[in-house]
């Protein structure tokens, strides 16, 4: 969490105010900073794993694997909110490609503030159904969350900071707006995610990190 955070303020940073496209005095270019939550898995939640009978971990018990790939997210303006839409592929497989069969599994959507905060979360349902004699399917699924514009918009004092310019020599080009806390508290306040992974148990949880 910690280190996507340092990302997204450091994308933040060089997206203030400027343009796509502006070049700085020096040489480089701006990216825009857009009050669009970031979408995106959370590391240890896109894959999961199911074992038959639950309690064994063993290879041969393997029963069903799936995992969450081609996420991607549209915003659009709805009164005082940005409107996050993400939409995703679950692709699956199982062991035993017998009669047909449906997999239901939970899936989590949540509003992350800051790299730390859960404000909004949301446990939902993925159904997954295998046709006779096949061993792998998939579903596309999508998931929304609400972000306040105020809240994911730079206080503007804050934004004439990031922007100040700035002269080779000068004591202030040695100086990290980030460095002061308030500038960095503001950024973060105003930075939002849009995460997806699935809702495990903490046996399955425990699993992903030393499978």
């Amino acid at each position: 969490m910690k280190l996507r955070l340092a990302v997204l303020l450091a994308l933040t940073l060089l997206g203030a105010c400027r343009h796509r496209g502006d070049v700085f005095d020096s040489g480089g270019v701006y990216s825009t900073r857009s009050a669009c939550p970031v979408v995106g898995v959370p590391a240890g939640t896109g894959d999961v794993t199911f074992f038959n009978p639950p309690s064994s971990t063993d290879s041969r018990a393997l029963d069903v694997t799936a995992t969450i790939t081609d996420v991607r997210n549209v915003c659009a303006d709805a009164g005082n909110d940005i409107v996050s839409t993400a939409t995703f592929t679950v692709i699956a497989s199982r062991t035993n490609a017998g009669p047909a069969r449906q997999v239901v599994i939970p899936y989590f959507d949540i509003a992350m503030q800051g790299g730390t905060r859960i404000v909004a979360k949301r446990v939902g349902q993925l159904v997954l159904n295998f046709e006779a004699g096949n061993s792998r399917t998939w579903t596309r699924s999508s998931a929304i969350v609400r972000v306040n514009r105020a809240t994911a918009t730079l206080p503007e004092n804050v934004r004439r900071i990031l922007t100040r310019p700035r002269k080779p020599g000068e004591a202030e080009a040695a100086v990290d707006p980030l460095a002061d806390p308030a500038v960095r508290t503001a950024v973060a306040d105003a930075t939002f995610e849009h995460l997806i992974g699935f809702q495990m148990t903490q046996d399955q949880l425990k699993y992903n990190a030393t499978r």
